[in-house]
């Protein structure tokens, strides 16, 4: 059998794929007793015979990922259309010029690869500069850079390289399109960026684009693998990552990847660091993503481990994560522990309020997954603190549910009044996260997700956060202020 191929690499895995069943077939999984002898459902003989609550899952998901490959091209032309539209009004600057130039004929008709066209994520949240209050050497820098690369990752190569250019003054290394073995196309994006001032490389992966089927597919994947060393971990993630085909992590890969154009995320970047780090110079790098991005972030450093590469390990100050799901389980979280203590790099977990997305996969008796890592929460005040994990841990409870839909409309509040007054105009929101915060009303976890919130917390942090975060005998006595404070 196939299946066979994934004991080389994994004795554990369920693999799922979509595009081999039919919607006949998808109904039969919920009472078939051999689901390991399907061609769309690989696993271990006997592992889900009895188990029902497994069998409705795996329906789930295998019925969402075949309706998203049926509504790709449709959902694509959607985003494709509410992208042109953003663009078109302010690229005319506001409904009532587009008007006015329309009747006089000068419409100005924005072009999908020009360097000033936004993505629906970037028509979220226009700003594009770094906060000027935040300097290098600032224990906020990191954090509030590593935010809005997260966010630029959303935008098309020629705005990219713009803003990196004449806004961020810094050098754009690459900017990639990697190959995913298991979807057979190219479906994952990332940039990587140098930063002359402090010495450092960010590399940043892009999450899930809101009308992408391919990222959506990701997410809704509950594929895994269970490798020795590591433990269990999301096949979607590993797959978007550059998992390769029946192998599994090899240390190097065959030449019939590399001669056919097609770039595998790890690998690619694995090489480019070790071009630009070397025993010559003291250049560190961090990694850093949003949502599906930051899945990719703390994984990245994981197949490092995985593959002894001690020396770009050493070289790794910090992963910088927004809205990250969870990503293996107890095994997985003991391994990147034992990276975290062996070789002292910095993992922070940015969680803004009610995002819905740190709170899955969940870590119930099915799933079992676990986050790690120090997890910086805030709530819609923008009031960070330190917990070992968010509140409403799998986003479950009916009673958080009315809470969260009360704060969705302060939300909307702070956001169109508020905020704009206490911190200045920069931080009044555009038209078009005002109809996010409306469906905000419906759907308040979703709505939490984006990265406006993530990007206005590590701006507004306080230093205090950061000051806790320092071993204490490396901190000022004045620098110790207890927790409870923030």
């Amino acid at each position: 059998m196939e299946s066979l191929s994934y004991n080389k690499f994994s004795g554990n895995y369920l693999v799922l794929r979509p595009n081999e069943v039919s919607v006949s077939e998808l109904f039969c999984i919920l009472w078939s007793h051999e689901l390991e002898e399907n061609a769309f459902v690989e696993c271990p003989p006997e592992r889900f015979k009895e188990n029902i609550r497994w069998r409705w899952l795996i329906f789930m998901s295998l019925s969402s990922q075949k309706l998203l490959l049926h509504a790709a091209g449709p959902l694509r032309w959607i985003g494709e259309k509410v992208e042109m539209w953003v663009n078109l009004v302010s690229l005319n600057r506001n409904v009532f010029v587009l008007l006015s130039n329309l009747l006089r004929g000068k419409v100005k008709i924005p072009d999908r690869e020009s360097e000033v066209f936004m993505s629906f994520v970037g028509g979220l949240d226009w700003r594009v500069e770094l906060d000027q209050n935040i300097k290098p050497g600032d224990c906020r820098y990191f954090g509030a850079l590593a935010a809005m690369a997260a966010k630029l990752t959303y935008e098309n190569e020629a705005f990219v390289r713009r803003i990196i250019r004449d806004y961020w003054k810094m050098e754009l290394i690459g900017y990639y399109n990697f190959w995913n073995d298991y979807q057979k196309k190219n479906s994952t994006q990332a940039f990587m960026v140098y930063d002359k001032t402090t010495d450092m490389i960010i590399i940043a992966f892009r999450g899930t684009e809101p009308f992408n089927a391919d990222d959506c597919r990701a997410d809704l994947d509950i594929s895994w693998f269970e490798l020795d060393e590591m433990g269990k971990i999301h096949g979607g993630f590993m797959k978007a990552l550059g998992l390769v085909m029946e192998k599994g992590w090899p240390l190097n890969l065959d030449e019939d990847h590399d001669s056919h154009g097609r770039p595998l995320g790890y690998y690619t970047l694995r090489e480019k660091l070790k071009e630009r780090l070397n025993p010559t110079n003291e250049t560190r790098f961090m990694v850093t993503g949003h949502s599906l991005g930051g899945a990719l972030s703390i994984l990245f450093p994981a197949v490092l481990a995985l593959h002894k590469e001690g020396l770009l390990l050493e070289r790794l100050e910090g992963v910088y994560t927004f809205g990250q799901p969870r990503v293996g389980d107890t095994k997985f979280k003991e391994f990147m522990e034992t990276q975290l203590r062996n070789h002292g790099f910095r993992y922070l977990r940015y969680v803004y309020c009610n995002d819905m997305i740190p709170r899955t996969p969940t870590d119930d008796s099915t799933f079992l997954y676990k986050h790690f890592g120090t997890c910086i929460y805030f709530n819609s005040c923008y009031k960070g603190k330190i917990l070992e994990e968010q509140p409403d841990n799998n986003y479950m409870s009916v009673f958080a549910w009315i809470a969260m839909l009360l704060n969705a409309a302060w939300e909307l509040v702070r956001g169109l009044i508020l905020l704009p007054l206490m911190k200045g105009p920069e931080y009044k929101e555009c038209w078009l996260l005002v109809l996010v915060r409306l469906l905000g009303l419906v759907l308040p976890g979703l709505s939490a997700h984006n990265p406006h919130d993530y990007s206005n917390a590590t701006r507004l942090i306080s230093p205090r956060i950061y000051h806790q975060l320092q071993p204490q005998h490396n901190r000022r006595p004045e620098e110790i202020i207890d927790r409870k404070e923030e």
